[in-house]
Order: C-alpha cells, then sequence, then structure tokens
C-alpha cells in the first residue's frame, strides 16, 4: 500500500446518506475517504419526488417519531439551503372514496403540530373553485384542504453535501467504486476501480439498494442485512399545474400519487412502488406509466396522454425488511447494522428528508468523543443575507432581486436561474464572465463550475442532474459539447 496516513473513516457510497456521513464526519476534524461508483447522487438519490416531508401518510401506520422527526429535519434543510430547497404548497382535493374530511382534517392538526414551525404555514381548508388552482381540476372536485411541505432539488443537495465535506478535508472519489476491501490487522483495506487504496479504522456501507450485496460481496460478511427493494417510477409531463401549488391525490388502493408543478414548464407525477430484484436496472414499467396518468387524468379537466410525457425516471428505495408488512406499511425509518466482530456499519432505509439527522446519529454513536455540528450550518451557495424575509425563502427571493438589478445587463430570467442553481455562487460567476454559450444551454463558466467544484464528468451529470436543462429539447446538444 502506498505510504499514507490511516484514514478515521472509509465510507461506501455517495448517495445522499453517504454524502451526509462523509460531511458531518469531516466537519469533526476525522480523516474520512468516500468511494462512490458513478456520479455523485447519481442512482436513487436523484430520483426521488423531490419532496422534503414529514410523510403525511405514515401517520395512518403510527410512525409519529418519524414524522416528527422529518418535520424538524425539513424547517432546518429550508434553512440550511434556501435557493435550492422551498415551502411547497400541496391541495388535497377530497375525492369520493378517499379518506374522509375529518380524518385529514385531524391529521393535518396533527402533522401541523408535531414539530414547531418556522419556514412553512398551516393547513387550511379550501373551496377549489374559487382557487386558481383549482381550474386544473375536474369541476365536481369543490373541497380541499391546503397545507404545506418542503421541496429540494435532491441531486443538487447531495451534490453540495459532498462538496461541503471536501472543503472540510474529505476524500470524495466520484467515479471510482470499491473494487476491493479486506479487513487486516484492525484496519479496512480499500481499494478503488482507479487503483486508489486507503487503510481505515471504521467503514460504512451506504451503498443504499446495493447495501445488502456490497456487504455480503464486497466486504465478504456473514451477516449482511436484509432489504425490500422496491421502485419508485416518475413521470414528467407538459404542464398541468396552474400555479405553484401541488396536488396530493388519494388512490383507490389506499396510496397517494402526488402532482407537482417541476421546472417551470411541466409537472411531475409520481410515485409507485413496484417491488424490484436488481437496483441496477430500474425504470418505469407500461403498468406503472398507466398507473401514473390513470391517477393524473381522474382528477384533471383536460387529460394528459402518452404523448404528453417529456421526460421518466424510476430510482429504487432500499427499506428495512419486515416481515409481513407490504411495502406502504413498512416503514421508511433507518437502521444501523453493526456488523458482528467487525469495525463496519452498514445503514439501511432512511429518507431524503432526514440525512442530516441520520449522518448526527451515526457519526456521533461511531466517534463518541466528538461535538455534532451541523444543525445550523449552512450548505454551499445557501449563506443568503438576513434581509428582513420572515422566513429563509423569502429572504432568498429578496436577495435574488437584487442580483437581477445588480446585473441588470443580463436577461434576469439567467440570473434568476443561476441564483436558483447555485445561490451566493452565482455572484462570482456573473461578475467574474460567463464566457461563451454552449449548444447546450451552459455557459462556458457554468460548465468549469461544474466540472472543479461539483464533480461533473458527463452531459447526464451536467445537464439532466446539475441543471435540468436537458428538459429542454432545443438545448440539447451532441455529447462532445458539454466537455468543451
Amino acid at each position: 500500500m502506498e505510504s499514507q496516513a490511516i484514514r478515521d473513516l472509509v465510507i461506501l457510497g455517495g448517495g445522499v446518506n453517504g454524502a451526509a456521513i462523509a460531511r458531518d464526519a469531516a466537519g469533526r476534524g476525522l480523516a474520512v475517504t468516500l468511494f462512490e461508483a458513478g456520479d455523485i447522487g447519481g442512482a436513487t438519490s436523484s430520483a426521488s419526488t423531490k419532496l422534503v416531508h414529514g410523510g403525511l401518510r405514515y401517520l395512518e401506520f403510527g410512525e409519529v417519531g418519524l414524522v416528527r422527526k422529518a418535520l424538524v429535519e425539513r424547517d432546518l434543510l429550508l434553512r440550511a439551503a434556501p435557493h435550492i430547497s422551498w415551502p411547497q404548497p400541496f391541495l388535497l382535493p377530497l375525492l369520493p372514496g378517499g379518506r374522509p374530511g375529518w380524518m385529514i382534517a385531524a391529521g393535518l392538526f396533527l402533522y401541523d403540530h408535531l414539530a414547531r414551525r418556522r419556514e412553512v404555514p398551516g393547513a387550511c381548508r379550501v373551496d377549489l373553485r374559487a382557487e386558481l388552482a383549482g381550474g386544473a381540476l375536474k369541476p365536481e372536485l369543490g373541497r380541499a384542504f391546503r397545507f404545506f411541505d418542503g421541496w429540494v432539488d435532491d441531486a443538487r443537495l447531495v451534490v453540495l453535501l459532498a462538496r461541503d465535506a471536501r472543503e472540510r478535508g474529505a476524500d470524495i472519489r466520484a467515479h471510482d467504486g470499491a473494487v476491493r476491501a479486506r479487513l487486516a490487522d484492525g484496519l479496512w483495506q480499500v481499494s478503488g476501480a482507479s487503483g486508489h487504496r486507503v487503510a481505515a479504522r471504521l467503514l460504512v456501507n451506504a451503498t443504499g439498494p446495493w447495501a445488502e450485496a456490497t456487504a455480503r460481496d464486497l466486504l465478504g460478511l456473514p451477516d449482511p442485512p436484509r432489504l425490500r427493494l422496491v421502485q419508485g417510477a416518475h413521470i414528467v409531463t407538459r404542464r398541468v399545474n396552474r400555479t405553484d401549488e401541488a396536488f396530493l391525490l388519494q388512490q383507490a388502493d389506499g396510496r397517494i400519487v402526488f402532482l407537482l408543478p417541476y421546472e417551470r414548464d411541466w409537472s411531475l407525477i409520481g410515485t409507485t412502488e413496484t417491488p424490484v430484484a436488481d437496483p441496477g436496472a430500474a425504470a418505469i414499467t407500461p403498468a406503472e406509466e398507466a398507473y401514473l396518468l390513470a391517477a393524473a387524468n381522474a382528477v384533471l379537466a383536460r387529460p394528459l396522454a402518452p404523448a404528453d410525457i417529456r421526460h421518466r425516471f424510476a430510482g429504487v428505495r432500499p427499506l428495512v425488511l419486515e416481515e409481513g408488512k407490504g411495502d406502504r406499511e413498512t416503514t421508511r425509518d433507518w437502521r444501523f447494522h453493526h456488523h458482528a466482530g467487525v469495525p463496519a456499519t452498514t445503514v439501511v432505509g432512511g429518507k431524503l428528508t432526514t440525512f442530516r439527522r441520520l449522518a448526527e446519529d451515526l457519526v456521533s454513536a461511531l466517534f463518541p468523543g466528538t461535538q455534532p455540528w451541523t444543525r445550523q450550518a449552512r450548505l454551499p451557495g445557501g449563506d443568503i443575507p438576513d434581509l428582513g424575509g420572515r422566513t429563509a425563502r423569502a429572504n432568498f427571493l429578496l436577495w435574488s432581486r437584487a442580483l437581477k438589478a445588480r446585473f441588470a445587463d443580463h436577461d434576469p430570467a439567467l440570473v434568476e436561474r443561476l441564483a436558483s442553481l447555485y445561490g451566493t455562487e452565482a455572484e462570482a460567476l456573473l461578475a467574474g464572465g460567463l464566457g461563451a454559450r454552449l449548444p447546450s444551454g451552459l455557459f462556458e463558466a457554468e460548465a468549469a463550475h461544474l466540472r472543479a467544484r461539483e464533480f461533473a464528468r458527463t452531459e447526464e451529470d451536467m445537464l439532466w442532474r446539475r441543471t435540468k436543462l436537458a428538459l429542454t429539447p432545443e438545448r440539447r446538444p451532441p455529447h462532445h459539447l458539454v466537455h468543451a
């Protein structure tokens, strides 16, 4: 092995949990290396419904503790990264055969009062016929509840966590998955696909839906955790939301489907829960696509057709295997599987919303002499000044308005796009000059920023996960143009 200091911690997996653990540990002064086979956040963590939420439906299954924990984290994230996350209003129409109004009212009352709310308003009843948003729905739908949760750009969230980890000293090795790992003389000896090798005192397996296979096959451990793998599929369609309000749609099978405004011109519809065996083969099925279209068309005044679908994606959620429970009832909370007799832990389960708390709990357990620090910390670009707004998002909107005035020689829509992606780092991009605009829609300085600071290597990294510019057909470039 090449001569180097022994690391405190090696992490396998660069999804939201792995990146958050690396960030937390590095911020405590620990020496950390993270191996990720693909792009940072390139699998499950960028294929979510983009929601920062407590999980209203989990109250039905008695998951009050999980919901309370997630609601606390919702407010913390909305303050930590107001450029990529914001309060999301929802309308929950009362549907024939759905949950009765009294039950929904009781659930929303509990939802509003389980944790202190600073960033989102409370719930209320509304008349859909008096709401602009209600015009998208069939006229016979008259009553609804309005409530708030949060939205986040999931792919950018994971990238910013990994960036913060690297800036605090972590070695983040994207596109360099671990190919060999063995325990020798009390140290984990781990080799990446590039040939890079490290020795570490502790190992965390945070490979998500691959965690069971990683523990068994790569680490050679006799006690891998048992997972239930569930695919969640989504479709992106022409815009059907008339306002920034989303719809939460109750289904006859007891599930819910979200119909969300997405990237200005589109709507995002999801999700499904389909058992799968191979996490590497995630792809929406015809049955899932039909299910999502049917869920939307049951309430829309102007139905969607398959031709209205612009994009499809699916991700695999690794759930804790709980015998006797179906996919809907299986907990979304996490578990730490500490492997017997070896300094290794596999992370199982968890939600996008609770990444920070998961990381804090795990690092505190593994390194009890260190101090937590992430509760009030901002993510890169999230250090928006307090301009007198009531919420973090209000301050961001005030700051963004001032940025457009400061760079009035630029297209306001461009300044707004950069601010919403990069937060306060947009100032340096604009002040330094953006350079030529590439056929992809990226500017030269922006592409350089994505390569140098955000781990991006490929067209997909830049145009799908980091910026979503690929959703605009005329901005889809030949493969070589984003690497100029």
